[in-house]
Formats: C-alpha cells, structure tokens, sequence
C-alpha cells in the first residue's frame, strides 16, 4: 500500500495571518510539522501543499517537498483532493500544518486501520478530553461514536447531553485523518456540485460531509497531548514546550 502524508498550509488564516512560516526555536512552524511526519516509517513520501509562494519557497529552502495548489479551495481537504489527483497513492494522510508538537505515534494511529479493513475508506482520531475549559469551547469538535467507534457526529457544542448518566467520558477531535482517493474524490465533486453539506456548513466542521452522506469514518481513540497553534498565545505555549524539550536533550535542531 502507498501511503503519502499531506501537510495543507496556507498562508492567509483568519485567526492567525502567516503563522506555517510563524519561528519556532530557530525553525519555521511547518519545518517542526514535517519533521513530526518523516519519523512515520508508513509513509512512501511527504508534501507540504501550499497555495501561497512564501510558503513554496520557504519549504524548498528547508528541502521539503511541497506542491503549490489552488486558492480557491473552501477547505484543506479539497487541497488533500488536489494533490490525490496529481499523485498516485492507495491512501492519504492529512496532517494539520499547525500542529508542531504532534507525535509520530498519533499520525500512525490513523494509518493502522487500512492495513486491518481494505475497504475503509476515512479514518479520524479522537482523544478524551480532560480539560472541562475543553468540553464548552466552541472551537472544539466534540466527537460521538457507536460502540464500534464509527463517527455519529461532531459538534462544537457540549453533547451528548447526560440526561440518564454522567458516567460519560466525553472526546475531541485530532485533526489527523486517513483518505482513500475514492473518498476525497466523493469530497471534492460534492463542494464543486453543491457547496458545503448541510450541518457541515452548520457546524463547519469537514468530516460531517462524508457522515452526512453515509460513509462509514473510523475513530481511534489517542492520548494525544497536541497543542494546535491557532493563536499568538498558543504559539508561546508551543515555544515553551519546544524549548524545554531542546535544553532537556529530548529534541535537536539541526
């Protein structure tokens, strides 16, 4: 099986302008998110998909391996959808470029299913949250599953609500994901056709398109300690974090 992991980054975030190229100890923040990957034996090969210059050219000079793309893709999946379509690959893997600190371990998590179930088509990670802040923030996808760990649904609202138990643990979504070319081909032919589907238009979370439309996504349960830059403050929690690893000898920067 050819796996590829792909990093979308793009430069214009509403929330945080410029922040792939944003430095990390010495290091631009998408060099931190393609190491993290290169240490995934499972992938044949690993490409940053960009649709903005600064970020091709900042890739190159890294030596990282980078395909420039539409920008006029609604979503980063439509920008996995792009790649799939130039590259010949039996599985995608979609690794969030804001998103320094994830473990190798976790990306493999996703990819473990596929080798299990050839005809899977989406896998997602989800971990259990901790953090009660967690639970009622909005920019958190919650994440609900049957007892075989098929996605239900994801929403930024605190649900399900505990009305018979509280004996209930509660997850969020990790934005790493498993595609085969089949589904993103459903994926990118939907938005052309009809925009975003309904709740995921609602919700604005991407994965609700495929549940919306019956296909089967597996979530894998992590214990995943990612911090995903999305603020200037979260940015400063990941260079403290970085930085005690590198003084502690845990990481190198070379």
């Amino acid at each position: 099986m050819k796996i590829i992991g792909v990093i979308p980054a793009r430069y214009d975030s509403s929330r945080f302008p410029g922040k792939p190229l944003v430095d990390i100890c010495g290091k631009p923040m998408i060099w931190w998110v393609y190491q993290q990957c290169m240490k995934v034996d499972d992938f044949d090969a690993i490409y940053v998909a960009t649709d903005d210059k600064r970020i091709f050219d900042k890739c190159k000079e890294y030596g990282i391996e980078v395909i420039m793309t539409s920008n006029s893709h609604r979503t980063g999946t439509d920008r996995i959808g792009e790649v799939a379509r130039q590259i010949s690959a039996d599985l995608f893997v979609n690794i969030q470029g804001d998103e320094p600190l994830l473990e190798p371990s976790t990306i493999k998590a996703a990819i473990m299913p596929f080798y299990d179930d050839p005809n899977l088509q989406i896998s997602n990670l989800m971990t259990k949250i901790k953090n009660p802040v967690d639970l009622v923030n909005v920019t958190v996808p919650k994440v609900i599953t049957n007892k075989d760990g098929i996605g239900i649904y994801l929403t930024r609202a605190t649900a399900p609500y505990p009305k018979g138990s509280i004996d209930y643990s509660y997850y969020k979504q990790v934005c790493v994901y498993g595609f085969k070319p089949e589904a993103l081909e459903f994926y990118c032919d939907y938005g052309l056709k009809y925009g975003k589907a309904k709740v995921e238009a609602v919700e604005d979370i991407e994965i609700l398109r495929f549940i919306e439309n019956g296909y089967k996504v597996q979530y894998i349960e992590v214990d995943s300690e990612t911090v995903a830059v999305d603020t200037p403050n979260d940015l400063e929690k990941v260079r403290t974090i970085v930085s005690a690893k590198i003084e502690a000898g845990e990481i190198k920067v070379l």
